[in-house]
């Protein structure tokens, strides 16, 4: 599903890069650009009716604090519909 910021993609890159590395100077080295990417499309953006301008755009992704991307991902991931996959779910099984 293809948004209106995706054509901006790759002119915001070296600030996704940016963020990816401030988050892995505080420890949190296992975020991938495409998760942060899709934190500012679903949550960040969400309701925007606007076009932005690119500075503004920059700006979004410089302002992501940690923690706001982190609840958002555990939210995430509790929505996800297939928690231990199909290796998990044979391990399930065993157990039961």
């Amino acid at each position: 599903m293809e948004n209106f910021f995706d054509q901006y993609r790759d002119e915001v890159q070296p600030a996704l890069k940016s963020k990816l590395e401030e988050f892995i100077l505080f420890g949190y080295d296992s975020v991938t650009e495409e998760e942060l990417w899709q934190y500012l499309c679903k949550k960040k953006w969400k309701r925007e009716r606007e076009a932005k301008l690119l500075y503004q755009i920059v700006n979004d992704i410089l302002s992501v604090k940690i923690g706001e991307y982190m609840n958002f991902a555990t939210v995430e991931a509790f929505k996800s519909p297939d928690w231990f996959g199909n290796q998990g779910k044979d391990e399930l099984s065993k157990l039961l």
